[in-house]
């Protein structure tokens, strides 16, 4: 299973996929507890979970149409993946963008694990689907091969030569929508999810390499993947609640709530995982108020009110315990 956490824009991609279609956003969203707002915010995050429902959602609704999966995954181009594309756009070798992407994986929408083995004069990209839900094993497997032709034609400036494709999928009563999409008919039923093609590709010099800049885009990967992985579990979900609402910040019982849960098994489950609601709460208190100070637009009494302080001095005291000096000094 990829990073719990990961960037909305899949759930912007797969929204518009349904609307397109001829659904509403209620039926896209149905269950997955996210706003309609959210798809307008490019740095906006989401569960796995979440993106999982929406599948599930067009899944139900565009029924078992086959190719369908591939119709969305075509949607995935490079410039959707954020700094992850780049990074690859900068490496000297499809090789060197090969190794990067699949370090990087969990960066990407994929649900497949996926791994390059090389043998002889083929270079082989395995899919793993062992983490891939069962009811939307079809859907997943066309929408992520899709999006990695998709990676690969943007990289290449052309359709990649193809050898061969293997899927674990049965066969299709009508597979044309494989063979106009991948350019070769898939094997059916073989017991592994493979892409072959020429090995020689690999070392062949990408149009927009730049080794310097790649290292920096790969240090940025680096960054966003920690970043992303502190916040996975329980105290990841925590955080997630209490950034929803800024201007309001929830206490424990209502987050708890929305968890479905009780504040007492929320206490119980994050001291398992090392911290406290406290702790969040504070982690989060801070982040914020750094971000509406730099805004240099609201004064100390309305920022204190945002954070969920009576007293603004309740704020100032809590400010310099965390940065060691009063809010106005830290203001830029």
């Amino acid at each position: 299973m990829p990073c719990p956490r990961r960037s909305a824009i899949s759930v912007q991609l797969l929204t518009q996929f349904g609307l397109d279609h001829g659904l509403s956003i209620d039926a896209c969203l149905a269950g997955t507890g996210l706003d309609w707002r959210l798809l307008a915010d490019p740095g906006a995050e989401v569960d796995t979970e979440q993106e999982l429902q929406l599948l599930r959602n067009l899944d139900r609704h565009l029924g078992p149409q086959p190719g369908i999966g591939l119709a969305a995954g075509r949607r995935y181009q490079l410039n959707s993946y954020g700094i992850w594309g780049f990074a690859l756009l900068s490496s000297p070798t499809y090789r060197d963008a090969a190794r990067l992407g699949l370090r990087y994986l969990d960066l990407t929408y994929a649900f497949h694990g996926m791994r390059l083995e090389e043998h002889g004069e083929e270079a082989h990209l395995l899919l793993d689907d062992d983490g891939v839900p069962e009811d939307l094993r079809t859907f997943l497997l066309e929408r992520d091969l899709a999006g990695m032709l998709q990676v690969q034609r943007e990289l290449f400036n052309r359709d990649p030569p193809v050898l061969r494709v293997e899927l674990r999928l049965p066969a299709p009563p009508d597979p044309r929508p494989y063979v106009e999409e991948i350019g070769v008919l898939p094997l059916f039923d073989r017991p592994h999810n493979r892409f072959v093609f020429p090995r020689h590709l690999l070392d062949l010099p990408l149009a927009g390499a730049s080794p310097q800049t790649a290292q920096l885009c790969e240090m940025q990967c680096q960054q966003l993947l920690a970043k992303r992985q502190q916040r996975d579990g329980l105290a990841g979900r925590v955080r997630g609640r209490l950034l929803e609402r800024p201007g309001r910040l929830p206490d424990m019982e209502q987050v708890a709530a929305s968890l479905h849960m009780t504040s007492r098994t929320l206490r119980r489950r994050l001291d398992d995982e090392g911290t406290s609601f406290r702790l969040l709460q504070e982690e989060v208190r801070q982040a914020l108020a750094e971000e509406l100070l730099a805004l240099g637009s609201l004064t100390l009494e309305e920022i204190a009110e945002r954070l969920g302080y009576s007293e603004v001095s309740n704020f100032i005291h809590a400010f310099k315990r965390w940065k060691g000096v009063t809010p106005r000094r830290y203001r830029p």
